[in-house]
C-alpha cells in the first residue's frame, strides 16, 4: 500500500456516511462494537479520506489525564512542557483516537468533555489555564467494545450524549469473504470455508466471552497463505484463542473438521 492509498475497508452499512456528517459538524464521535469487527480500520480510513492525521491512544486503567492533556519533562536539564495526544491533535487539527476507552480510569475521560461538545476547546490549567481552541481538523473518536460493559467499566452518560455513535456488528458473508480475501491472499475456497466457521462460532450458545472476529478470520488465512494447513491454521488463529477450556477447545475442534477442508 503506497501513501496515496487509503487503508483497504468495505462499508458494512452507513457508517462512512455517518462518520463523515459528524466530522464535518464538528461532532465528536463514538464507535460501539465487538473485537475485530474493523473500528480501528475505519478511523485510518476515514481519516485519510478526509485529509487528517490520527493521534491513536489504546486506553487501560492507569491512563491519566496527563496521559492524554500533557505534562512537564525534564529534558536537556530543563523543564519543558510536551503536548499530550489529545492536546496534540487539537492543536494541529487531527483525530485523536481513544481506543477502547472505557478501560481508561473516569477522572481521565472527563477531561476530553469540552473538545467533545460545542466548546471544542481544552483549559490546560498546567499552563497557566491556556485556552487551547480545537484547529479545523481536529476530531474526537473513540471506540470500546459493549460485551465488556460493567457497572465498573462504562461510559457515563455524561460522556454518551456529546457524541454520536456508530454501531458496528460482523459483515455479512459476502462482505466478509472480500476482506478476508483482500487482507491474506488466500484461495477462494480457503476464505469460504474459514467464514463459513466463523459465521457458524458466531451461532453457538456456548458460553464463549467472544467469537470469532474478522480479525482472526484473516489471521487464519494469512497462515495457510504462508503454508500452514488450513485446519492447523483455523484451531490456531480461531478456535484456541477463543477459549482455554477443554471441552469448548474440543467443541470449537470439531467445528473446525467440520466447516474446513483437510487440504
Amino acid at each position: 500500500m503506497t501513501s496515496s492509498e487509503a487503508p483497504f475497508y468495505l462499508p458494512v452499512g452507513n457508517e462512512v456516511d455517518i462518520f463523515t456528517a459528524a466530522f464535518d459538524g464538528g461532532l465528536a464521535i463514538m464507535l460501539k462494537g465487538p473485537t475485530g469487527t474493523g473500528k480501528t480500520r475505519f478511523v485510518e480510513h476515514m481519516a485519510h479520506k478526509l485529509g487528517v492525521g490520527v493521534n491513536t491512544v489504546s486506553c487501560h486503567e492507569d491512563i491519566t489525564s496527563g496521559d492524554l492533556l500533557g505534562r512537564f519533562v525534564l529534558q536537556g536539564g530543563e523543564t519543558i512542557w510536551t503536548d499530550g495526544p489529545m492536546t496534540r491533535s487539537a492543536r494541529e487539527g487531527s483525530i485523536c483516537y481513544l481506543d477502547e476507552i472505557v478501560e481508561a480510569r473516569q477522572d481521565s475521560i472527563v477531561a476530553i468533555h469540552s473538545l467533545a461538545d460545542h466548546r471544542r476547546e481544552l483549559s490546560l490549567e498546567r499552563l497557566g489555564g491556556e485556552r487551547l481552541v480545537a484547529a479545523d481538523g481536529f476530531g474526537l473518536v473513540v471506540s470500546f467494545n459493549p460485551g465488556y460493559q460493567s457497572v465498573l467499566k462504562d461510559l457515563k452518560m455524561s460522556t454518551r450524549q456529546r457524541m454520536v455513535a456508530i454501531d458496528f456488528s460482523f459483515p455479512d458473508p459476502e462482505i466478509e469473504m472480500q476482506i478476508v480475501k483482500h487482507e491474506s491472499g488466500a484461495s477462494d475456497d480457503v476464505v469460504s470455508d474459514l467464514v463459513t466457521l466463523g459465521q457458524a462460532v458466531r451461532r453457538l450458545d456456548s458460553g464463549l466471552r467472544e467469537v470469532s472476529s474478522t480479525r482472526t478470520l484473516v489471521a487464519a488465512a494469512v497462515l495457510v497463505a504462508n503454508g500452514l494447513e488450513p485446519r492447523e491454521a483455523a484451531m490456531a488463529a480461531v478456535a484456541a484463542p477463543l477459549s482455554d477450556d477443554p471441552s469448548l477447545v474440543e467443541g470449537l475442534r470439531s467445528m473446525v473438521e467440520t466447516y474446513i477442508s483437510s487440504s
